[in-house]
């Protein structure tokens, strides 16, 4: 029986790709007869796809889509038919080329770009660990199905560190170990010992035959009560039962050919004129998981307090008291942000994060709480792009979560921040250190294109505040905010405090009022602004957040520029021509030596900006 089942998860994937004519088949062929199995140990609910306490499955691999969306279908899940799989890759429909977050429900995150799910896998289960030591009825596993491009990525490297590090014994990685990459056998690129890496990084590793039920079912049974996380080297053949074509590197990323899918389906008794079969007696026993899944969760709901949990994870805002901060007082916004994420933090439970090491000079720590796992304070290790996919899995599981770094090294881990405003995961990143102001550090750690990065990340908003007080502002306004990351961009240096504001909800508002000249703004550059203003009786606009200024409606933003438009800022800063027509900011690198002595040396001085702009 489990044959005929692996059996129809292929030709349902081969049909899907030959359907779309586009596609990836090798993997799901390859991966079918562990699917079947690995079917019998996962707990799930398709009936609820939220249950908190269901195994989460990631496949890292996003080029396994078909398969992904294939055992939804067969497991029962009321978001996806079997008209979902025939419209494969085609415009509108959630059978996506790649899966996404939530699209259809029971994709648990967004993955494409290899290495970012074993990522997420690690987030998952770092999460779980967490949870579990508060809720102990809390014991899902998670599983996580990866291939060599995954491995071969640095970030699951960095990932799988951490994971051995916490010992994250619910953890389960199973390595779909074809030996074929785009190009050919992965010895042309790749052939290090997996084994040897895995267990340097405090796995424990398994070795089985990726076809043999017995094997892969016994691995399954092992990994229940594993005192570490756990790493199946599953030997398997690409593209499995296409005939023809079993093990051939070209079974990757192209359709399989209708000839072939008709020769398959009769070597393995199926009708070979049929698209898209599914055998009665196989789909029975798939859709046994709905009535596990339940029957999990009724019994899950008599042990754990529900309630509880629930409170645990209910974010209510309105319980944050907010530090207060005067008129002249005079801190770094980095500073400034510590004291507002302790408030958070004592307000929402499940509120928490760390730095990828900095986190003394992010001002990240939670004062009041302990370390991961017993408390909210998570170190990550100099492992930015890792800590960017697991910010992503602990929104995805429900939390409140937040990473810092320095802003130049938000480049490390811009992919997972991409795909956080792709899922729209409600997550917050902390960049300090924002401007050419980081001085004797030089040039490596002077960020200058970064903001503009981060600014043009569609369904994303960047917050940099003049002074604490709009910090506190932009907190408000964040949080308020849905379905998108939250970014900030804060100093290092001290930066008095200029501003009295409630709330940044427009994401631009007028500091100064002047006439027939507008002084555009943000972060530190904000109270330079105000110098030049004093000497030329201009407006000066604050823009804590381009992005939602940009929302707003034409009449706001002509009620805010009046007269010539300039902006400053000590960035590239090449999306202010949107609304000025200079700008003074900086189209080099920067250069090493004293905070103050770098911003004069590229042009930020008041007596120079007045100077050329008088000019």
């Amino acid at each position: 029986m489990r044959k005929k089942m692996a059996d129809t998860i292929r030709f349902l994937c081969a049909d899907m790709v030959q359907e779309a004519n586009s596609g990836h088949p090798g993997a799901p062929l390859g991966l079918a007869d562990i699917m079947v199995v690995l079917s019998e140990h996962i707990t799930l609910n398709p009936k609820n796809p939220n249950f908190i306490n269901r195994d989460r499955v990631v496949f890292s691999g996003g080029h396994a889509s078909s398969l992904v969306y294939s055992m939804l279908y067969l497991w029962g899940f009321d978001s996806i038919s079997l008209d979902d799989l025939k419209k494969f890759r085609q415009l509108g429909s959630i059978t996506a080329g790649h899966p996404e977050y939530n699209h259809p429900a029971g994709v648990e995150v967004t993955t494409g770009p290899l290495g970012q799910g074993v990522a997420n896998a690690v987030g998952f289960a770092m999460a779980k660990k967490f949870i579990s030591n508060k809720f102990p009825e809390i014991d899902h596993k998670v599983y996580c199905l990866c291939g060599d491009g995954d491995l071969e990525e640095g970030i699951s490297y960095e990932a799988c560190s951490l994971a051995g590090t916490h010992n994250l014994n619910d953890l389960v990685i199973i390595y779909d170990d074809n030996s074929i990459s785009i190009e050919g056998n992965v010895e042309i690129a790749f052939n290090e010992d997996v084994e040897m890496r895995f267990k340097a990084q405090g796995f424990n590793v398994l070795k089985i035959d990726g076809h043999n039920y017995d094997e892969i079912d016994n691995a399954l049974k092992e990994v229940k009560n594993s005192d570490k996380p756990t790493l199946i080297m599953a030997k398997t053949i690409i593209a499995r039962g296409a005939v023809g074509l079993e093990g051939s590197h070209k079974t990757h990323g192209a359709p399989l050919g209708e000839d072939v899918i008709r020769e398959s389906k009769k070597a393995a008794g199926f009708n070979p004129d049929e698209k898209f079969q599914i055998p009665e007696d196989v789909l029975v026993r798939f859709r046994c998981m709905v009535e596990k899944g339940e029957l999990a969760e009724a019994e899950f709901n008599k042990k754990a307090n529900v309630g509880e949990i629930e409170a645990f994870f209910k974010k209510d805002y309105s319980k944050i008291e907010y530090p207060i901060f005067n008129k002249g007082d005079k801190l770094a916004t980095r500073a400034s942000n510590g004291k507002i994420l302790n408030a958070i933090a004592k307000a929402i439970p499940s509120f928490l994060g760390g730095s990828a090491d900095l986190a003394p000079s992010n001002n990240t720590n939670l004062n009041e709480e302990e370390d991961f796992p017993v408390g909210r304070n998570l170190h990550y290790g100099i492992r930015e792009h890792a800590m960017g996919a697991i910010n992503n899995a602990f929104s995805a599981y429900g939390f409140d979560s937040y990473v810092a770094t320095f802003l130049i090294f938000s480049d490390y881990l811009k992919p997972a921040l991409r795909i956080a405003a792709l899922s729209k995961h409600k997550n917050y990143w902390i960049f300090t250190h924002d401007s050419i102001f980081v001085g004797e550090d030089g040039p490596t750690h002077q960020p200058i294109e970064q903001l503009a990065t981060l600014r043009s990340i569609p369904n994303s908003y960047t917050f940099r505040p003049a002074d604490a007080n709009e910090n506190v502002a932009c907190w408000r306004t964040a949080l308020k905010l849905k379905d998108a990351p939250m970014m900030f961009a804060l100093t290092r240096q001290g930066c008095e405090v200029v501003t009295d504001v409630e709330n940044v909800d427009r994401g631009a508002y007028i500091l100064r009022d002047g006439k027939d000249m507008t002084i555009l703004a943000s972060g530190s550059e904000v109270s330079l602004a105000l110098e030049v203003a004093e000497e030329l009786d201009a407006r000066v606009v604050s823009v804590p957040c381009f992005e939602l200024f940009d929302e707003q409606d034409e009449e706001y933003k002509n009620s805010l520029l009046v007269g010539k438009v300039i902006a400053i800022e000590a960035a590239s800063g090449y999306e202010w021509y949107k609304y000025a027509s200079e700008v003074f900011g900086i189209t080099t690198f920067g250069a090493s030596g004293k905070g103050a002595d770098v911003y004069k040396h590229f042009g930020f001085d008041k007596k120079l900006i007045v100077e050329r702009i008088k000019k």
